[in-house]
């Protein structure tokens, strides 16, 4: 066991010295908005009862990669499947490169391989919630239509 702040953790992650899941990554992407435990803990305490939304991610499969698809973005399913008892699959011809570029309206895990994951959100958080900081593990730049 070693205690990492957030950054330190991502940081790690990049280096593939350990590896989270992608909910993992995202979450640590959130956990860089503070400076502080006590910052997290007053942001916590702040917007404890403004409520919580139950979501789940989307998997859309591309040749060159994955998303999970994310509540907001532009290409998350009107019926998510929370149960896990549709299985339901999303695919797509178009390259991860392309569904970026194409896009707009972003709330998404790019996973290009387990190493290789980048958060992208350009939408509003519900209940004052706090995005995630967009990072990504590789030198793609999809920031130009964000």
């Amino acid at each position: 066991f070693q205690w990492s702040s957030p950054p330190e953790a991502i940081e790690r992650f990049k280096s593939q010295e350990i590896w989270f899941p992608p909910p993992q990554f995202y979450e640590f992407c959130r956990l860089c908005n503070f400076s502080s435990l006590g910052e997290l803990q007053k942001f916590s305490s702040a917007r404890a009862r403004e409520g919580c939304e139950r979501w789940m991610p989307v998997m859309l499969s591309a040749p060159d990669g994955f998303i999970q698809l994310l509540p907001g973005d532009e290409l998350y399913p009107e019926d998510p499947d929370y149960t896990g008892e549709k299985k339901i699959t999303m695919s797509t011809d178009k390259k991860v490169e392309d569904l970026m570029k194409e896009g707009g309206i972003f709330h998404r895990i790019v996973i290009k391989n387990v190493n290789n994951l980048a958060v992208y959100v350009n939408t509003q958080a519900k209940y004052k919630h706090i995005n995630p900081l967009m990072m990504k593990c590789d030198n793609s730049d999809y920031n130009s239509r964000l």
